[in-house]
């Protein structure tokens, strides 16, 4: 690891010291890489070596699909190299010369982990793997991943091929906010079509059918990687993502991680466009007006620690007419241990004209 991997190293881990161990009896994993995220604010529920640089074997997919339905044309057609066609390991048995959709491809290499269905992508996107996996260091670094770094789309063991499980959760909480991509990694079975006839896809991830809840991502197998998953989970709209790297049952390893998580913590949230007050508006032809949260404000506590959570409306004391729908008219503010963690702005939920007639003092 070079010297700023190892500063960023540090950075990271006192960022989750903060977060972690505040809720009581942190659970225990066989994984020796985990963590445990918040999907909506990105805090760090629980985290085990969680900045340790392993490899990622076939979560690698996650961040391949993110690039293919970002960068990629849906309905175009491709054509699979023989190259594509002999890639080892799992596949949706391409052969060389048969005709699909990308969109099927991604659907295939998330769903059946089709190592040949990423090259095919890799290929169609950016010519080669080489060039590819540039594209894949360059997102995940904007991103957020730093500690990654990725030789070929699908996770096939490689020198210098390696990621963490706070990196993999931060890709895969940026790959949750597509809905293409949400659609396609809780679902169970899929048909794809290709020019020389259908192909079945099967998830493997089956935690899918296994946990209340369960809404994706993928799972990961090599002997250098051991058995790896990336899963999240939804329950009354809060969303969790746990990630587990050479686990020895990945499957326990994530429900465990995920029961820890609806059990042990709340989350206060407010969701953009919510009304959370009245204003008073003088000199407007109404004289009243509806404030709401411009964007969605939340923060997760530990359940015994929620009368530690406050929650502020500040309104600007003086309003004039006219007032534009959008115009910023306060903040709200959510406080924890009396430290504000998280905040957003609000505005008016409609427009006010001044009243016929008058001209505002302030105008004069």
């Amino acid at each position: 690891m070079n010297f700023w991997g190892k500063i960023l190293t540090v950075f990271f881990l006192c960022i989750s010291f903060t977060l972690v161990g505040e809720a009581a009896e942190a659970p225990w994993v066989s994984a020796p890489g985990a963590i445990l995220l918040e999907a909506s604010t990105g805090q760090v529920l629980y985290a085990k070596n969680a900045h340790q640089e392993r490899p990622p074997a076939s979560t690698t997919k996650i961040l391949t699909a993110v690039l293919g339905l970002e960068l990629g044309r849906l309905d175009d057609y491709v054509k699979v190299s023989k190259y594509a066609a002999s890639t080892p390991g799992a596949s949706i048995d391409l052969v060389p010369g048969v005709v699909l959709r990308l969109e099927d491809l991604i659907k295939g290499a998330l769903l059946n982990s089709g190592n040949d269905a990423t090259v095919a992508i890799a290929e169609h996107l950016a010519g080669s793997e080489e060039i590819f996996a540039w594209l894949m260091n360059r997102k995940a670094v904007l991103l957020g991943a730093f500690q990654s770094h990725f030789v070929n789309p699908n996770g096939l063991p490689a020198e210098g091929h390696y990621s963490t499980a706070y990196d993999l959760a931060v890709i895969t909480r940026y790959a949750l906010t597509i809905p293409l991509f949400r659609q396609m990694v809780k679902t169970r079975q899929a048909k794809i079509m290709t020019s020389d006839g259908p192909r079945y896809l099967y998830n493997t991830n089956r935690l899918l059918e296994s946990y209340k809840g369960a809404d994706g991502v993928k799972t990961g197998t090599t002997n250098a990687a051991g058995q790896c998953l990336v899963a999240s989970a939804t329950r009354e709209g809060r969303q969790l993502i746990a990630v587990v790297l050479r686990s020895e049952d990945r499957y326990e390893d994530a429900r465990v991680l995920l029961d820890y998580g609806f059990s042990n913590f709340y989350l206060e949230k407010v969701p953009g466009g919510q009304r959370v007050a009245m204003i008073y508006v003088p000199c407007g032809q109404k004289k009243e007006i509806g404030v709401v949260t411009a964007q969605e404000v939340a923060w997760a506590v530990p359940t015994e620690k929620m009368d530690q959570l406050e929650k502020r409306v500040i309104l600007f004391p003086q309003v004039k007419a006219p007032v534009q729908k959008g115009q910023v008219l306060g903040r709200i503010v959510l406080l924890y241990q009396g430290k504000e963690v998280s905040s957003a702005d609000l505005v008016a939920e409609e427009g006010v004209p001044a009243e016929r007639g008058l001209i505002p003092f302030w105008k004069w």
